[in-house]
């Protein structure tokens, strides 16, 4: 009797918690939307901009580098206040050979060599490093596979220079890879969807963006006030926006800058580079939880809680719901509280296909027939993926407590072209 009270009271606060998690998507998605109608103010003219040092971690980037420094390189930004550094993390393959060779051309590109022994120590070390080095004023990071289109530094920068009450501003990563492959084409949908709901939903409501891990600027004072990034933190964007928010200070999204990048093509991949970012995400809510008293507004230190605790939020929903359902078809649970307990979940699901294809609406040709089927499998497909990736990562953290081993995420062969020709 007791325990079939428990299990019923557990499916009622299953139920309660996935519809708490829907209803806040849902007002981030349609806030997202607000967002995206907003009128840039960016009106800083092009002898005003300050020099900007963008720098590029790579280790065995043979694959891909070429392409990005050229890219780079070729940014609408004006010569003489860009430099560019390419931190060589003790590559094995030709990285530097192709990188020594582009800086004999163009004087912009410095390419700073970290010896073997001092290499793979991950990418917070590697910028740190290269913040030292750094002559401009402003800080800029992209990933060793970025193509970003030709203004999408211009635009981070402008949006810093007009906007004084923000010490950072964040652009958009898209998926240069997306055709590829089931994965590809899944996590294009999933980052799309993060950036129009968390990214632009939290902007509009409260002032909230999360720096990515690439395409996005910082003034330099501000990093060397700061700290510079946490080099026990693996995923060192969302630990130094824990810190600048604490701090007081604002990051600023900026959609219509845009970067193209590789995203893992294999089931293997994706679920290496997915479970460092969750035991990041632990790493961070650890010191969320221990540090939460030192927000000076209290309002955005629930909001990076909520934030911090929504991979256990969702695993923990999602898990008890399809327990309940795999018991319920072997007949070995029932729950005898009456209501329309089907009804609620296709509303529920459609619910959720429906924020996706509102995000999807804000882009170029996005929300075609493909991608309305993908939307429709997500659920039942790619999220269940993130319970194993949860899972473990709780368990190597908080169970074994396993120190992690850092890991490049595997680059595929460069795709010819630009990236925007790709859209």
């Amino acid at each position: 009797m007791i325990i079939g009270i428990l299990l019923e009271f557990v499916y009622l606060l299953s139920v309660a918690v996935i519809w708490l998690m829907l209803v806040y998507q849902v007002l981030l998605a349609f806030s997202g939307y607000l967002y995206s109608r907003r009128k840039s103010k960016n009106t800083a003219p092009a002898g005003e901009m300050p020099s900007v040092s963008i720098i590029i971690p790579a280790r065995n980037e043979e694959k891909v580098i070429a392409e990005t420094a050229r890219c780079m390189l070729g940014l609408e930004y004006p010569r003489e206040k860009m430099e560019l550094i390419v931190m060589n993390d003790g590559s094995t393959d030709r990285t530097r050979e192709i990188l020594e060779s582009i800086a004999a051309n163009d004087a912009r590109l410095r390419v700073v060599n970290i010896p073997k022994e001092d290499s793979g120590q991950g990418k917070s070390k590697v910028l740190n490093r290269a913040v030292e080095l750094a002559k401009g004023e402003i800080i800029a990071v992209y990933d060793a596979d970025n193509r970003p289109e030709q203004d999408a530094l211009k635009l981070l920068v402008q949006e810093l220079v007009a906007n004084p009450e923000f010490i950072a501003a964040i652009g958009k990563f898209r998926t240069i890879n997306k055709d590829k492959t089931f994965m590809t084409r899944f996590v294009n949908i999933e980052s799309l969807s993060f950036q129009w709901i968390l990214q632009a939903g939290r902007s509009f409501l409260f002032d909230i963006a999360i720096l990515p891990g690439t395409n996005f600027v910082i003034w330099k004072k501000t990093v060397q006030e700061i700290g510079g990034w946490d080099v026990n933190a693996l995923t060192e964007d969302a630990e130094l926006s824990l810190r600048l928010y604490k701090a007081g200070w604002k990051i600023k999204f900026v959609p219509r800058s845009i970067t193209w990048e590789q995203e893992p093509e294999s089931i293997k991949v994706w679920l290496k580079q997915r479970e460092r970012w969750v035991r990041g995400n632990n790493y961070v809510m650890v010191r969320l939880l221990t540090e939460f008293k030192d927000f000076k507004d209290i309002v955005i230190g629930v909001e990076f809680l909520v934030f911090s605790l929504m991979y256990y939020i969702f695993y923990a929903a999602t898990m008890l719901s399809n327990i309940f359902f795999v018991l319920g078809l072997l007949n070995l649970v029932h729950i005898r509280i009456q209501g329309p307990f089907l009804e609620v979940w296709i509303v529920a699901y459609m619910l959720f296909v429906s924020e996706i294809v509102l995000t999807l609406s804000r882009e170029q040709n996005e929300d075609n027939v493909q991608n309305m089927f993908y939307v429709i499998l997500m659920y039942f497909t790619y999220c269940q993926l993130w319970l194993v990736v949860v899972t473990k990562a709780f368990v190597k953290d908080f169970i074994k407590r396993e120190k992690f081993v850092w890991y490049k995420t595997e680059r595929t062969a460069d795709l010819p072209g630009s990236a925007a020709t790709t859209r």
